[in-house]
């Protein structure tokens, strides 16, 4: 084991409450907490979305996938991840995964693209009452590798970010993004058509329209001011209102960046390009966030689901993990400490925005906590409802069992492997290897087991 991670305590060894409440103090984490899970308490509360009730407080949250067709149709390992995930008994279901507007935007060439399969996906997920089904609509920017190799098209230039990225590197005129507005519209007039409830203008992890958020020294009408870089989301927002009336809209936000890290360390103690960062490169400032929320709830859009940060270049910071994947470090404190960040943010934002419906995220590293830990946090208004990422891989109805007062299936709770992330990363479909049968029968375990070994 890597010297960093030894003087981190697992979450999985701490088997009482008290013990883990005494881990946290210990680590500086502070987090919400109910003694007593209630099947019939906070979580199984009903929230009301823009004039819709949602059945409870427990959410699913979108994943980028690595096993669609080339094309980006959706194949049966798809199928079977979404008919999981319909079937677990969260009220949200947040869009199964990243689809791409168009493939020039896919992050690997097995990502989904909108299509005319999107009805027969979203049949895949059923429907119950009480729950809200959105889509998440995406355009990789900087990380685009649509045939596998970097592709890279970006919002604003960034020197650490440019030289680590690899390939040429294109900043988008004005022209592209007004073209890439009507691609959103579009993509969601078949998410409405395909019978989704809502869709999410993704704002997250480094991707187009996240990164636009900082392009300050961009000129043009999408740079500048506040305004200026949140003019893509008031123009696509737009078109939804005029071409697809009726459709929710959500936004999935990197509520706050930092600079890339190396080795576990940030690069730079100068970083004027992380959105909602103090220019250090280590804190958060959460003046602009604010605002960005506050011209969300302008445009109407009333449902946020906070995260931070990038996987590409700060994993640490929105995926805890004791097992980084094989691109990623050791994490530079123990992971409680990401998750709690991650949540103090999230309750900052909804103690000032009481109109808009928040969704937190980070859950997945709590474990046996995640029940616990999800109800203090809806009890004392942190959040309005839970999303559980990774978690839902290889335990997609743990919702289901929470609300059902059942215990927790410890043989299925995510131990952050890293799993799902590494295989990609080396060519391979994505999926929980260690813990889901499926995955663990499949042939591509021996091909990641040979990849991970050192």
């Amino acid at each position: 084991m890597p010297a960093g991670r030894e003087r981190f305590t697992q979450v999985r060894t701490l088997r009482s409450a008290t013990g883990f409440l005494a881990h946290c103090a210990r680590v500086g984490a502070r987090l919400p907490f109910a003694a007593r899970v209630d099947p019939g308490g906070a979580l199984a509360r009903p929230v009301e979305v823009a004039g819709r009730t949602l059945a409870n407080r427990l959410a699913v949250l979108p994943m980028e996938g690595w096993d669609a067709t080339p094309g980006g149709a959706p194949t049966e390992l798809v199928r079977r991840r979404w008919r999981r995930f319909g079937a677990g008994g969260a009220a949200l279901v947040w869009g199964g995964e990243a689809v791409a507007v168009v493939p020039e935007g896919r992050a690997n060439p097995r990502q989904l693209l909108v299509g005319a399969h999107l009805a027969s996906l979203r049949a895949e997920l059923g429907d119950a009452p009480g729950r809200l089904v959105g889509l998440q609509l995406t355009h990789s920017g900087r990380w685009a590798r649509p045939d596998g190799r970097p592709r890279p098209q970006v919002a604003a230039r960034n020197p650490l970010l440019d030289a680590r990225v690899g390939g040429d590197v294109e900043v988008l005129t004005d022209a592209q993004l007004d073209d890439l507005v009507g691609r959103f519209v579009a993509a969601a007039v078949a998410a409405r058509e395909a019978g989704f409830d809502f869709v999410d203008v993704k704002h997250c992890h480094g991707y187009l329209a996240h990164e636009l958020l900082s392009a300050r020294d961009r000129p043009g009408r999408y740079g500048g001011d506040l305004a200026g870089r949140t003019r893509f989301l008031a123009e696509v927002v737009g078109g939804i209102r005029r071409d697809a009336p009726g459709l929710l809209v959500g936004v999935r936000l990197s509520a706050f960046d930092l600079a890339p890290h190396r080795d576990g360390r940030p690069e730079t103690a100068d970083y004027p390009y992380a959105f909602g960062g103090d220019g250090t490169g280590t804190g958060v400032d959460l003046r602009e966030p604010h605002a960005f929320v506050e011209r969300c709830a302008a445009l109407g859009v009333r449902l946020l689901c906070v995260s931070a940060g990038s996987p590409y270049y700060c994993p640490h910071v929105q995926r805890p993990a004791y097992f980084p994947p094989s691109d990623g470090y050791d994490a530079p404190h123990d992971p409680l400490v990401d998750v709690a960040r991650l949540l103090e943010v999230t309750r900052e934002l909804k103690v000032h925005h009481p109109g808009t419906v928040f969704v937190g995220s980070g859950f997945s590293y709590l474990q046996e906590w995640l029940p616990n830990v999800a109800q203090g946090a809806v009890e004392q208004g942190w959040v309005d409802c839970v999303g559980i990422g990774r978690m839902a891989l290889p335990y997609p109805d743990l919702p289901a069992d929470v609300l059902a007062g059942r215990p927790l299936d410890r043989r299925r709770l995510c131990r952050t492997f890293s799993d799902c992330t590494t295989a990609p990363r080396n060519g391979l479909v994505s999926g929980c290897y260690p813990l889901d049968d499926f995955y663990r029968r499949r042939p591509e375990r021996a091909r990641l087991a040979a990849a991970k070994r050192p």
